[in-house]
């Protein structure tokens, strides 16, 4: 990468990491002051964090001044955390994300950087099941089963031809990403096939590229039928969404705001709040 490189923000949905992130942080946070020659910046954005999440980020904002946080003291799902952080694009010109858990190491999330900013893509996502890619420590048999079944149902909706869109590290161009920022809808799990989705249909190129990637333990996602079928309710609600049918389902509103609670689950963002684009506070220490 050049000496002018494009500036970055990188964003990391957490709840309840205590265990997990502080040394993700440390790691992100010492590759790129080392190896990134543009202005980076790090935001945490804590999502109904009951253990001491917020204290172990708040002391690695004393370590690194490119380090920051938005904190939601109310439940808002991995895809409401990320669409909250996604109104901070206008302070980079490249945006990404990626898991708290440290599964994807920092080399090969620039990898994506250095891919998105010599202009390969709109938007580049790194894959676990593309040729080429390395999984240090695989998924469970079950997890892996569920990951291609997950895909199966979104290709089979989506015609989108990606065939990992669950991989937790994606960056994209600023413009990008204020361009679908209104489309982003789902709070949940989905939110990638929600984002993904949103791009193609704006005529957007998304390229998916091979990854590093292992598999971390203390997971927060159970793979059980409540989350199987939060999933399958939300990719048919994003289906519907972009088709002429959703006006009609108009009734059936407060009956899926039942089932989401039931699940507890995040319910999918209004329209209006998906139109709402102004960031909450930047916190730094």
């Amino acid at each position: 990468m050049k000496p002018s490189a494009p500036s970055l923000l990188l964003l990391i949905p957490a709840y309840n990491e205590e265990g997990r992130i502080g040394p993700v942080l440390s790691l992100y946070a010492e590759h790129f002051i080392r190896h990134y020659p543009g202005r980076f910046q790090l935001v945490v954005v804590l999502n109904g964090c009951r253990d001491d999440t917020l204290g172990i980020v708040r002391a690695a904002e004393q370590r690194y001044l490119c380090i920051g946080h938005l904190d939601f003291p109310a439940p808002i799902g991995k895809g409401g955390a990320l669409i909250e952080g996604l109104k901070l694009a206008p302070l980079a010109d490249l945006v990404g994300y990626v898991d708290a858990d440290g599964a994807t190491p920092p080399e090969a999330f620039l990898d994506l950087v250095g891919r998105c900013a010599a202009g390969e893509a709109d938007c580049v996502i790194a894959s676990r099941w593309t040729e080429g890619s390395r999984i240090d420590v695989a998924q469970t048999k079950d997890r892996r089963r569920a990951s291609r079944w997950f895909n199966a149902v979104v290709e089979g909706l989506f015609w989108m031809g990606i065939r990992d869109t669950q991989c937790g590290a994606k960056v994209m161009r600023r413009a990008v990403v204020e361009s679908v920022q209104p489309q982003l809808r789902l709070a949940d799990l989905a939110f990638d096939v929600n984002l993904l989705y949103s791009l193609k249909r704006a005529g957007f190129t998304v390229r998916e590229v091979p990854t590093v990637w292992t598999d971390k333990s203390g997971s927060k996602v159970a793979f059980n039928f409540k989350t199987s079928l939060n999933m399958l309710l939300s990719l048919v609600r994003l289906r519907l969404l972009y088709s002429p049918f959703y006006a009609w389902l108009g009734p059936l509103r407060p009956v899926e705001a039942w089932v989401y609670r039931w699940l507890n689950a995040p319910p999918p963002r209004s329209r209006e709040d998906a139109r709402r684009n102004e960031p909450a506070e930047l916190r730094h220490g």
